[in-house]
């Protein structure tokens, strides 16, 4: 009977441990997730995120967008993205990944077409990481999914200063360079 007993004790463990890691991360939108917890944030280093590395180009926004990302070097990942509409510069972001609090984060800035920063000074943007896995990577409010046709399919919350959240989606189809 105390045998019994013991092993239910492990199972509802078990279970209780189970359901607390599936409840660290929670829909935003249809397609993005947000960290429940974020002292519960996924073991990760930059290799769990190398499929974002090359040069990408879609649309977003109505507009043509493109977006570059070097291998990790130096602890980080670099990344430009440039969005353009009938022949003008509508704003860059410079983005890093690096590795913190043993997972990973991409922080940005967003610039006018004339490198004016959006963000303060030492203010960025940071969308930590929520989950990876061989072809997706959530980050809190963007994920991105490798496609069987090589492209990469993206989706990011967008917040209005009323506080609603809308979901925009682009498609990127690598690109080499001359």
């Amino acid at each position: 009977m105390i045998r019994c007993w013991r092993r239910l004790v492990v199972i509802i463990l078990c279970i209780l441990s189970l359901s607390g890691i599936a409840a660290a991360q929670k829909p935003q939108t249809a397609n993005t997730l947000t960290l429940e917890d974020p002292a519960r944030r996924p073991r990760a280093t930059l290799a769990d995120i190398s499929l974002l590395v090359g040069h990408w180009q879609g649309e977003f926004l109505g507009a043509n967008a493109e977006e570059l990302w070097l291998p990790a070097a130096g602890g980080s990942m670099v990344g430009l993205f440039r969005l353009h509409k009938e022949g003008k510069i509508v704003f860059y972001e410079f983005m890093i990944l690096v590795e913190e609090e043993a997972s990973v984060s991409m922080k940005l800035k967003h610039f006018q077409p004339d490198l004016k920063g959006w963000e303060e000074k030492d203010a960025m943007k940071t969308f930590r990481l929520v989950r990876a896995t061989r072809d997706a990577i959530w980050f809190e409010g963007l994920t991105f999914r490798k496609q069987a046709d090589g492209s990469l399919r993206g989706f990011i919350a967008i917040s209005a200063k009323d506080g609603s959240v809308r979901e925009e989606s682009f498609l990127y189809r690598p690109i080499t360079t001359r």
